[in-house]
C-alpha cells in the first residue's frame, strides 16, 4: 500500500534525531521518511507492518529501517481505548545517510556502514549480542549531548555493520511514492481490517467502506499492494493467530475461531501457506526458543 511522507522533526543543534517516547499507542499512520529509524520497543504489543511484511511485535524488539521503507506499529486494539494501564514506550534514532558528513561514508575505515545502509533497505531485526549492545547504547543516548553523542551513534553503527545477527524483513526493497488521498484511504482500510479480521469480512463491504464498487476496489487494492484484499486479510488473522499461539492460553482448534476463521483445516492449510509450518510446530519453536 502506498504510505504518507512523514517529515521528521529537526533541530540545528543536532544532525540527527533522537526521541524516547511514552505515548498510549504508537499511531496507526503507514509512512516512510528518507531517514533510516532505529527502532527499540521498550514496552507494547501488536502488529507491525515494513514493507510487504505484517508480523506481530512486542516488548524488547529491535529493528533497523533503511530510507524510505515504509512502515507503522498498530498496537493491539486495547491500547487504543483509553486505558490507563496499557501505554508504550520506545527509543527511537533518525538519521539520514550523510547526517555524519558527505565524505564520512567514503572513508576507507567506513566501508562497512554503506553496505550496513543497503541491507537495511529490506529491514534488519537485531538479534542477539549485538541487540544488547546497541540497546545499551541507545538507552544513554536521549540524555547525550554533543560529541557524546554523536560517539553513541559511531559505536551504534560499528556494531550493527559488524553483525551478522539479523534477520531481513521484507521480500524486496520496497520505495514509495504517493498521494494524499491514496494514503488516507489504504490507512482506513487497514484500520478497518484490524478492527474487524475476527468477523467475515466481504469484498462487497469493504468495497462500500472505500466507497468503490467491488470490481474497483479489488484493482486498486491489488495496484497498491501488490496483493489481494483477500490475501492481506489472511496475513492479519496469521499474525494474531501467532500471537496467540505463543501465548499458549488457548487450545489450538479455538484460536482458529478468535481469529476469523471457519473451521479449523481451513485455518491449519493458511497457517502452513503464510508461515511455512503448522500451528503445532510454530508453537513448539516458539517454547523450545
Amino acid at each position: 500500500m502506498k504510505p504518507l511522507f512523514h517529515k521528521v522533526p529537526t533541530s540545528i543543534q543536532s544532525s540527527f534525531e533522537v526521541r524516547h517516547n511514552k505515548e498510549p499507542n504508537f499511531g496507526k499512520i503507514w509512512h516512510y521518511h528518507p531517514e533510516l529509524e532505529l527502532h527499540y520497543v521498550i514496552k507494547g504489543e501488536g502488529v507491525r507492518f515494513i514493507g510487504d511484511n505484517i508480523s506481530n511485535f512486542g516488548s524488547g524488539e529491535l529493528i533497523l529501517l533503511g530510507e524510505n521503507l515504509p512502515h507503522t506499529w498498530r498496537c493491539h486494539e486495547e491500547y487504543y481505548q483509553n486505558k490507563k494501564e496499557l501505554d508504550v514506550e520506545a527509543i527511537v534514532i533518525q538519521f539520514l545517510p550523510d547526517c555524519l558528513g558527505k565524505d564520512f561514508i567514503h572513508l576507507p575505515e567506513s566501508f562497512q556502514i554503506p553496505k550496513l545502509f543497503e541491507k537495511a533497505k529490506k529491514g534488519m531485526i537485531i538479534h542477539g549480542k549485538t541487540k544488547e549492545m546497541v540497546m545499551e547504547q541507545m538507552k544513554k543516548a536521549p540524555n547525550a549531548n554533543h560529541i557524546d553523542k554523536l560517539i553513541i551513534l559511531l559505536n551504534i553503527l560499528k556494531f550493527l555493520s559488524e553483525t551478522e545477527e539479523y534477520t531481513e524483513i521484507t521480500a524486496s526493497h520496497a520505495f514509495y511514492q504517493s498521494n494524499e488521498s491514496d494514503s488516507i484511504r489504504l490507512n482506513k482500510i487497514c484500520s478497518y481490517t484490524l478492527s474487524n479480521y475476527k468477523k467475515e469480512i466481504t469484498l462487497k463491504e469493504i468495497a462500500a467502506f472505500s466507497n468503490l464498487s467491488v470490481t474497483s476496489f479489488c484493482r486498486y487494492f491489488k495496484l497498491m499492494t501488490k496483493k489481494t484484499y483477500y490475501d492481506f486479510l489472511i496475513e492479519i488473522r496469521i499474525s494474531h493467530a501467532c500471537r496467540l499461539l505463543i501465548e499458549n492460553k488457548v487450545p489450538t482448534e479455538m484460536i482458529c475461531f478468535e481469529c476469523g476463521f471457519n473451521n479449523v483445516s481451513n485455518f491449519y492449510r493458511h497457517f502452513k501457506k503464510v508461515a511455512g509450518i503448522t500451528p503445532m510446530e510454530y508453537k513448539k519453536r516458539y517454547l523450545s526458543n
